[in-house]
């Protein structure tokens, strides 16, 4: 086991709840910032061991997140948590870096055309703000440092460029561990990939970077997120993104929408027999808070509509 996981030796699995962060991105109502606290509470509650809590971007840009401190301050007091915050640039590095977030996931699209329309930046650019991010750590205490993960994102395809050559994932993941990056992880973030490519891909990028690689994730957008999971984890990788409901998207990448679903991958693992810590009732629990906070929403689940099979016990049984 690498990345995430770690030695939590009861967790199979690890999963990184980023419903907070990549679920809120793209959902056009206002969720208010005592509900996401709330959330977080139950969502760890529930034993999700890592939680992606917000996004430090311009809050004229997104503006779900124009509490992102206050939100993740409150996420840093919650024992046994692992906080994650999403840093689009330098300057959002230096905002969750002031506060203490000890884990930043920095976006580095694979595609020229995303990354323009993300991050205003081309990927080289963002390769470079990647270089900043570190030497910024760099001058910090080591009580303060914080770990910074290279997210690679649009690696299966893009909705603006189409194809997504392997080799440009090869090199920004390499070049990403050249700067000193703790981690990388490959997203889908439109919804292109399909298990086979994901087994490919993932293999492809261990045998370039090695342990470094620490995380999948993947959109459902054509019904293909719990597959590609399992391929993932066929390759090698022990800790998964999703969100809770289904909900996410990219907002600057046309046609992406809906994340892995939190309880739908849950049950899944658990009942391939591989534990990932989570509780279900509390994770349900922690649904009601969602649902109640965002009216009008589009929620998903599979789990949520038909409940667990009669007698399931879990990954024990398994």
């Amino acid at each position: 086991m690498t990345g995430r996981v770690g030695a939590m030796a009861r967790i199979d699995i690890s999963i990184s709840e980023v419903g907070p962060r990549d679920g809120l991105q793209n959902t056009k109502i206002f969720m208010a910032t005592d509900a996401k606290k709330a959330w977080i509470r139950a969502l760890a509650a529930a034993g999700l061991p890592e939680i992606e809590v917000c996004s430090f971007v311009n809050p004229k840009m997104i503006a779900q997140f124009s509490d992102a401190a206050e939100v993740a301050a409150d996420a840093l007091t919650i024992p046994n948590l692992s906080v994650v915050a999403l840093v689009p640039n330098l300057k959002g590095a230096q905002r969750a870096a002031e506060i203490g977030v000890p884990r930043l996931s920095l976006p580095i699209s694979a595609s020229e055309a995303h990354s323009r329309a993300n991050v205003r930046k081309t990927v080289d650019e963002q390769l470079a703000e990647l270089g900043a991010i570190v030497a910024l750590r760099n001058t910090l205490p080591p009580e303060r440092r914080f770990k910074i993960n290279a997210g690679v994102s649009t690696a299966f395809g893009c909705t603006l460029q189409g194809d997504v050559p392997e080799a440009d994932v090869l090199r920004i993941a390499a070049a990403a561990v050249t700067l000193d990056a703790d981690s990388v992880s490959i997203a889908d973030t439109v919804g292109y990939a399909n298990p086979g490519q994901v087994r490919r891909l993932l293999a492809a990028v261990k045998r370039e970077i090695g342990p470094k690689l620490d995380a999948a994730h993947f959109h459902n957008t054509r019904g293909l997120g719990l597959a590609n999971c399992v391929a993932a984890i066929e390759a090698g990788v022990s800790a998964l993104d999703s969100s809770l409901a289904g909900l996410g998207g990219c907002p600057y990448a046309p046609g992406a929408s809906g994340n892995v679903i939190t309880e739908d991958l849950v049950f899944m693992l658990e009942s391939m027999g591989l534990r990932t810590g989570v509780d279900f009732d509390k994770l349900m629990q922690a649904r009601e808070i969602l649902v109640a906070s965002l009216p009008g929403a589009e929620f998903y689940g599979h789990l949520a509509k038909s409940g667990l099979p009669k007698g399931f016990a879990g990954a024990v049984a398994a």
